[in-house]
């Protein structure tokens, strides 16, 4: 059975009225956290999520050392866990209308990179990824292999636990960091940091305007998996509102941007986006 067949009749007939306003359009495509539950990796937010008290700030990670070595030693072993998931129905969907001609760019609050493993080339990682770490002194970008590989001989103790449970961004929580050494830049020794936005930490202004690109070369807005809880999300919603494009959501949940759609679908992105891509692909 196809994720598309498990729609009910009300949910088709109001996918066939979003395929008809979108038809013919460039769409672009916001994405968030829901869109990869289906692919194993846990929300922040919405129902069954596992909410943090104290996820890392930026803030914190500049400051405290102790807080550098919890936030490497469980991100290591999250990462271990986290290029295990796979792209699902709804990226594959998505996917499969650029190639079409449909979907004109993807803008993902999401850092698992599951958009460009599904075949999505149009894809701007608005709070960055998970697969790059960053030199915060000499500004040196590294592939997160290449450090998992360094963090690995720096402390050869370190070993992936059995039944490993993701926090919402990606990591564990360590039992303990005793002994646990930091991998420093292998070019300037300086600080290093996964090429992530952190809570408290500002969106670059250059990927936010690669952000925008995608918005104003297109027809409609696809929300899809978010409830635009993040600034960032309302703010590219505000770049449609401003040129009057159809914008439509796919969520479980509300979003704070219900009352502005043109068409609200509720229900898993894998089957809806499944279906639309068939209505439109």
């Amino acid at each position: 059975m196809q994720l598309s067949d498990t729609i009910d009749d009300d949910t088709r007939t109001r996918i066939d009225h979003v395929a008809e306003l979108l038809r013919g359009r460039r769409v672009a495509v916001l994405t968030g956290a829901g869109i990869s539950t289906d692919s194993g990796i846990p929300a922040y937010r919405g129902v069954g999520a596992r909410t943090r008290a104290n996820p890392m700030t930026i803030q914190t990670y500049l400051a405290d050392e102790s807080a550098r070595r919890r936030y490497w030693l469980g991100g290591h072993l999250g990462w271990l866990a986290f290029t295990a998931p796979q792209p699902n129905e709804g990226h594959v969907a998505l996917a499969r209308m650029e190639r079409a001609g449909v979907v004109s760019g993807v803008v993902t609050q999401n850092v698992d990179g599951l958009h460009l493993r599904a075949g999505s080339s149009r894809v701007v990682e608005i709070h960055g990824t998970m697969h790059r770490t960053l030199c915060l002194d000499c500004g040196q970008v590294f592939d997160r292999r290449a450090i998992a590989d360094q963090l690995e001989a720096l402390n050869p103790w370190v070993r992936k636990p059995e039944n490993i449970e993701l926090n919402p961004d990606g990591d564990v929580t360590p039992e303990s960091t005793e002994g646990f050494v930091i991998p420093p830049c292998t070019v300037c020794g300086g600080m290093l940091k996964p090429e992530v936005v952190f809570f408290g930490e500002f969106v670059p202004a250059a990927r936010f305007r690669s952000a925008e690109s995608v918005v104003t070369a297109a027809d409609a807005l696809l929300v899809a998996g978010t409830s635009l809880t993040v600034n960032s999300g309302i703010r590219i919603i505000e770049r449609a509102r401003r040129r009057g494009i159809p914008l439509v959501i796919v969520n479980r949940e509300p979003t704070r941007a219900d009352a502005w759609a043109d068409a609200v679908l509720t229900g898993g992105t894998s089957p809806v986006l499944s279906a639309l891509a068939g209505a439109l692909a």
